[in-house]
């Protein structure tokens, strides 16, 4: 690498001390709230042996992509509000950008796995068992992790061979993709056009088949029961707000050419802090079930 640029000053979210300051305090609850909820679920998933259909299959994963997610961004950036330079070394910020790219990608494809079972499980419930049997939901949780790194890999290589020759100042509070090119001393048209290519229409197609699962599934519903109607839409309910805080910013922010990086700073604080923070509260509160197992293991 020809970089002369040997670590990068990541600016945050604000410049202001006392700002900073609640931030420090708020983020870290979010952080800990985060990595406390999903290994919550992890830990109730695995120990209890009624929670063993494939949908609490993948939400045990997507728990534990959660709190890897978090953790590529979180501890970084609450540590950076109470010094004056939060610096990361060029080895460090490429490894965050692969990281980030990594376990988002892996969340967007789980999440849209998810959205097979449960079209699966509405649409086709007499066929469930044989459709979604433990070697295909293995062989979707295995093909979710390999198009995440697939996806990193080409997210992550041409940003780390560009030259950065200073200024060093990372408009973002983490190492993405938009505010590196920002600092490239080198016409980045080209790795920009592949970053919006991968990281945008990934999570716009992810997000185009999830909708028409969901209006397949709705359509499936006609002529049924109310009681048909309420269990299909409180499974279905908790999913579709995860995907909503997770997506839409996500494809806001990675689907055009970035221009206003302030923007998508403040965007991104809910897909990488609120989203996976809020996803083991979403799960769980509308599920009977993993609370009852909750329960039986709090009390073991």
């Amino acid at each position: 690498n020809s970089s002369s640029v040997k670590e990068f000053i990541l600016l945050g979210l604000s410049e202001n001390q006392g700002v900073q300051k609640i931030y420090f305090v708020v983020f870290l609850l979010f952080y800990m709230l985060t990595v406390a909820g999903n290994l919550l679920i992890v830990l109730t998933v695995t120990s209890s042996r009624h929670l063993n259909s494939p949908m609490y299959f993948f939400l045990c994963h997507l728990s534990f992509v959660d709190v890897c997610y978090s953790s590529v961004i979180a501890p970084k950036m609450i540590s950076g509000f109470l010094v004056e330079n939060n610096t990361i070394s060029f080895a460090g910020c490429i490894g965050q950008l692969f990281g980030l790219h990594l376990f988002g990608c892996t969340e967007i494809f789980l999440l849209t796995a998810m959205a097979y079972d449960r079209y699966v499980a509405i649409c086709r419930p007499l066929h469930y068992p044989a459709l979604m049997s433990r070697r295909l939901c293995g062989r979707m949780v295995g093909g979710s992790w390999a198009g995440g790194f697939l996806h990193s890999t080409l997210q992550t290589l041409p940003t780390a061979l560009l030259p950065f020759c200073g200024p060093n100042k990372v408009a973002h509070y983490f190492c993405d993709i938009h505010p590196l090119l920002h600092l490239a001393c080198a016409d980045t048209r080209a790795v920009g056009l592949a970053a919006v290519a991968t990281g945008g229409v990934i999570p716009l197609s992810c997000f185009l088949i999830l909708l028409a699962s969901y209006v397949v599934i709705l359509a499936s519903l006609r002529g049924q029961k109310a009681a048909g109607w309420h269990k299909a839409l409180s499974t279905c309910g908790s999913h579709i707000t995860m995907v909503i805080l997770f997506f839409g910013p996500c494809t806001f922010v990675y689907i055009r050419p970035s221009s206003d990086l302030s923007s998508d700073r403040s965007v991104a604080v809910f897909y990488t802090l609120i989203a996976p923070m809020l996803n083991p509260l979403i799960y769980t509160l509308r599920n009977g079930e993993v609370k009852g197992a909750m329960r039986r293991l709090c009390r073991r």
